[in-house]
Formats: structure tokens, sequence, C-alpha cells
């Protein structure tokens, strides 16, 4: 297992960079990424989130495969949106609504290096919304408002004070 990054590392505030070519060297990072990401038995793990700035997550939800995204783009979004709530690896024990497109497409690579298209939505659409936020240094809690971001910040800070 890979030590997780918590809130306040700056790294969880850097944006990635692109990840030249899908070699062995990421092929062991996505599987070690994979490890960490169950054993903090989360449904998805973003590189900057292990200290890693590059452009991929990983991610699987219940009752689906294991799946990763190698320098992803969303190319499109529904209109719909959906409140839902999210938590995140790197601030433990905190949970908060997020208003998100309840559909995605999302341009990648596979672990190969091969592109693919995926177009998700639910929980999927969530999880990998929420990953590909991690690649731009942007935290679920940065998309809330500043009073309920505040209030959760606080309440954040005082779990880790104690």
């Amino acid at each position: 297992m890979i030590e997780l990054k918590i809130m306040g590392d700056d790294v969880l505030k850097r944006q990635s960079s692109l990840v030249p070519k899908v070699d062995k060297k990421v092929r062991d990072l996505i599987e070690a990424m994979f490890e960490t990401m169950y054993e903090g038995k989360g449904l998805g793990l973003a590189a900057p989130q292990i200290g890693e700035l590059r452009r991929l997550f990983i991610c699987q939800i219940p009752d689906d495969q294991p799946r990763i995204f190698v320098n992803p783009e969303i190319v499109q979004t529904s209109e719909d949106q959906v409140l839902l709530e999210e938590g995140c690896l790197s601030i433990p024990g905190v949970y908060a609504e997020v208003l998100r497109p309840r559909q995605v497409t999302v341009q990648a690579w596979n672990e190969h290096g091969k592109p693919f298209t995926i177009n998700a939505d639910g929980l999927l659409s969530r999880v990998i919304q929420h990953e590909l936020d991690h690649l731009n240094g942007v935290l679920f809690v940065d998309r809330l408002n500043e009073k309920k971001r505040q209030r959760i910040l606080k309440t954040y800070t005082k779990k880790v004070s104690a």
C-alpha cells in the first residue's frame, strides 16, 4: 500500500501532467493504486492522492469491473445534474452533497495505452468526475458553497487535531 496524501498536502492542489506512454512503470503504479484503493475501501483513486502528478486514475464501483483511465478527458456532460453525497480517501471522515452532471462521456487510454470512450451515468459518472477533479487540483469540498465548505473544514480540522 502507498501512503495517501491528505487534505492540506500541496500536491492535492496542483495540476497533473499527461502520461506520455503507458509502460511497465505506469502499470506497476496502477497495480499499487488498486491495492491502496481497496485497502482504504474507496471507489476511486487518482495519482495525485499518492503524490504522483500524472493524469491517471482508477476506480471500481460495486458490481462493476475495475477501470483505469490514463489521460482522461470529459468530452460531454448532460445538462441534467444530480446532488449526491461524496467522500474522499484524502479527506477521511468528511462527506457532503455535491451537484454534478448526471452523465459524462470520457475519452482516455487503458492500461495498454489504447484509447477508449465511455458513456457513464449514475455512480460511475460521479466517481469519474470526482477523480478527474483530482487531476486538476480540485477536491470535492472546493465544489461546495463557501459557508458549507467552511463548516466542513472546521469539523475536519477538529477531527484531525483530536
